[in-house]
């Protein structure tokens, strides 16, 4: 069974793919089972930390203290509401600023997600 946003991920060829609803059944690429990624929570200092300011009452900015070389890098980033009804989305390339300003009209508040191609999926403010 799968749970919408989860992350999968497959070992043979590393396709990732992002659950859009939930679903029964498993998740298959190159004829093998994807693999669900764990979701870790990084400490003020880790590079996967989220730090997040405030430009206005809707406007945030999120850096990340992350290396960002060819071998090692934050792939994408997503802000998701605390009732999933709301996700935005930016995808880097390995020699960009990590660095993503949006807009959020989340009641409930939001989280920082991020998916770094070595360390996997990290979560901040869940």
């Amino acid at each position: 069974m799968t749970e919408k946003l989860e992350i999968y991920k497959c070992m043979i060829c590393n396709n990732v793919v992002e659950i859009a609803h939930n679903g029964i059944g498993e998740l298959v690429c190159c004829n093998e089972n994807m693999h669900l990624m764990t979701e870790y929570v990084p400490n003020i200092e880790n590079a996967h930390y989220a730090h997040i300011e405030n430009i206005d009452n809707l406007t945030k900015r999120v850096v990340f203290n992350h290396p960002m070389t060819s071998e090692h890098y934050i792939e994408y980033v997503e802000a998701i509401s605390k009732d999933k009804k709301y996700l935005k989305r930016k995808f880097f390339n390995s020699d960009e600023k990590c660095e993503f300003t949006f807009r959020c009209e989340c009641k409930e508040g939001f989280y920082i997600r991020l998916y770094c191609n070595k360390d996997g999926v990290w979560v901040t403010n869940k």
